[in-house]
């Protein structure tokens, strides 16, 4: 396995794809927290879903945090992509028999990948924190936001908390993109599936069908990244999409280990 982890690493430390990366992690979250101080006086909202998150909840220990968690949804995405494209792309590019040449057990394979990618993982929710807590401090003084409360040891201890909800949100999203991949066989479809799938239809269906947020994948990661919202509580969320993971990786285990590996 450690050597499955330490090739797939050099895949993903290929500058194309480590730099892109990043640079969309950054992107994202530099974005999310911009828009959250720029527009903090804005009668439209200036948090996730329109939410309108005030001034006096920013001056709390949390809210340090709120930034980074609120870019928890679309480093999720990013996640998917790069799972979802390192896992089928073996299939179209047919590399997948070589690999089963030098490592024959096909779950020991499939781990070390996955653990590979979570490292990935690891590094953007690393990189989207740091880029959301200095934004947070450069754009406090704009938007007239007291930062005294942020260097408490709550604040600290809610950073930390906010970094582990984000990662496990994170590693859900990229394990049902490697769930698409291995399922489609398809780089481009499991990524347009499943974008489409969390990004468009899932935001239309809990805001048409009321409490359908509390039982659909795509919202309860966003419940889990905040921390538990108005969607569900933490532990519904974290139960739920267990539940939901354990299946997919179940029956993607069983397929990949009887499938014939050809695309």
């Amino acid at each position: 396995m450690i050597r499955v982890f330490l090739a797939e690493s050099r895949k993903l430390r290929r500058p194309g794809l480590f730099v892109g990366t990043m640079a969309a992690v950054i992107g994202v979250s530099a974005l999310v927290t911009s828009l959250l101080f720029l527009l903090i006086d804005s009668a439209r909202g200036n948090g996730r879903a329109g939410e309108l998150v005030t001034r006096a909840s920013l001056e709390l220990p949390q809210g340090i945090s709120v930034g980074f968690s609120g870019s928890a949804g679309l480093l999720g995405l990013v996640a998917l992509c790069v799972f979802a494209s390192q896992t089928a792309q073996e299939y179209s590019y047919g590399t997948l028999r070589n690999l089963l040449v030098r490592q024959p057990r096909r779950l020991t394979l499939l781990l070390g990948k996955f653990l590979a990618m979570n490292l990935f993982a690891l590094l953007s929710v690393i990189f989207s924190a740091i880029v959301s807590v200095s934004l947070a401090y450069a754009l406090s003084g704009k938007a007239k936001v007291s930062t005294a409360a942020w260097s408490t040891s709550d604040a600290r201890i809610s950073l930390i908390h906010t970094f582990i909800n984000v990662f496990i949100s994170v590693i859900a999203y990229g394990t049902i993109g490697m769930i698409l991949g291995l399922l489609l066989r398809s780089p481009i479809s499991s990524i347009s599936i499943g974008v489409g799938w969390l990004l468009v239809v899932e935001s239309i269906i809990a805001a048409t069908v009321k409490n359908s947020g509390k039982w659909m994948p795509g919202q309860l990661m966003n419940s889990i990244a905040s921390g538990g919202d108005f969607n569900a509580s933490y532990s519904h969320a974290i139960t739920v999409l267990f539940a939901y993971l354990v299946v997919g990786v179940t029956l993607v285990s069983v397929l990949f280990r009887r499938r014939d590996v050809a695309n």
